[in-house]
């Protein structure tokens, strides 16, 4: 990492505030070994519990990418049922949509696919593109958790369990990307900069984006096994017939576009830093190794300027106007309305306090008696 995040904060030794977050992520959430295994133990005896005389006791999220697919072939191995879910925004690579196929085929799990509306989706990314703020991916990753959530709400599923892993996943500056769970920030973005009217969009509401909304539990599998990306790879070649798809994320065309070529050709912003300082930190990767690997392209040059005509040609863009969004002014999350600012606001901070008062008395007070 380096002074591409303007918020980065270096200690007298070097290293930067990153890598310290990353020490007490490490240490609060990651249960590995034993421990891991009694904590995974545990959860996994309620997943089945709660699941008893139903088809699904979980739901996973599917992108043919390496955690996402490496947790379907977990939970199977935990003695699961799960229902996987898979968002189709349009942008999926054939190899994704073939990893998706293969590995649910080979263990024997259902996947129900979800097909965003195209043309909601594509005035919401355009919007973003127009908003002249760096995190263009927002859109895709709100949408994706919302319709596991949405599916686990319908199915009445209790559990769902993620990919999401902190021992590779961290190193996340807030510049170049936040509000990933705020549909207040992506409904201002596109009140401002889109066309048309959102009606189908997956989504989560206020009350939803609020801590301990849902009422099904969230389960981040990773972050309890001894997970090394290196081997689950090979695993997964080995057993699934899994097809390795390039750089992290490049499951999605739209994805590999967006980080490989638009973040750092508008925003100077390589995302690699974060992916890579994350397996520096957690022993994958030498910090040598993952200098050599920023000396490459981002991913193959001729790829970029085909994905790129590809991008502007599905959005239905002109080359004028795909410049003219090159070109315009750079903005940030903190310049748009949002839930977050919404909740750090003196109304909603006064009825929290409210809540928790009359809560309190409730609690103190005991059950009512005649």
């Amino acid at each position: 990492m380096d002074t591409t995040d303007p918020e980065i904060v270096f200690d007298a030794d070097g290293v930067c505030h990153h890598c310290h977050d990353y020490d007490r992520a490490v240490a609060d959430r990651l249960h590995t070994g034993a421990e891991g295994r009694r904590i995974l133990e545990a959860r996994v005896t309620k997943i089945r519990s709660d699941g008893q005389g139903r088809r699904y006791d979980c739901v996973i999220g599917v992108s043919g990418g390496v955690d996402s697919t490496y947790v379907a072939y977990q939970v199977k191995q935990l003695g699961l049922r799960p229902l996987a879910v898979h968002l189709d925004n349009g942008w999926d690579s054939e190899i994704a949509a073939a990893n998706i196929s293969t590995a649910l085929k080979t263990l024997g799990i259902d996947l129900e696919t979800l097909v965003i509306d195209w043309e909601e989706f594509k005035d919401v990314q355009i919007a973003f593109l127009r908003a002249g703020v760096p995190d263009c991916e927002i859109p895709s990753d709100h949408a994706i958790v919302s319709s596991v959530h949405q599916v686990a709400k319908q199915q009445r599923i209790r559990h769902t369990v993620w990919g999401y892993n902190t021992r590779t996943e961290t190193h996340l500056p807030r510049a170049w990307s936040q509000g990933h769970y705020d549909w207040g920030y992506i409904k201002a973005i596109h009140r401002r900069y889109g066309s048309g009217r959102i009606r189908t969009f997956p989504h989560m509401t206020f009350a939803s984006s609020l801590p301990g909304a849902f009422r099904h539990t969230h389960l981040n599998l990773l972050d309890s096994i001894d997970y090394v990306k290196a081997e689950a790879v090979s695993m997964l070649e080995r057993e699934l017939g899994w097809r390795n798809y390039g750089g992290k994320h490049h499951e999605s065309i739209y994805t590999r576009w967006y980080q490989g070529w638009f973040l750092p050709t508008r925003f100077g912003y390589d995302k690699r830093k974060t992916h890579l300082s994350s397996l520096v930190c957690s022993g994958e990767m030498t910090r040598p190794q993952a200098l050599a690997e920023l000396e490459k392209p981002t991913y193959p040059v001729d790829l970029q300027q085909a994905d790129t005509e590809y991008v502007i040609k599905k959005f239905g863009l002109t080359a004028a106007g795909f410049a003219a969004i090159m070109a315009g002014p750079k903005r940030s999350f903190a310049d748009f309305p949002s839930y977050k600012t919404l909740r750090e606001g003196a109304a909603f901070q006064t009825a929290q306090r409210v809540y928790r008062f009359a809560k309190y008395r409730l609690l103190k007070m005991g059950p009512a008696t005649t």
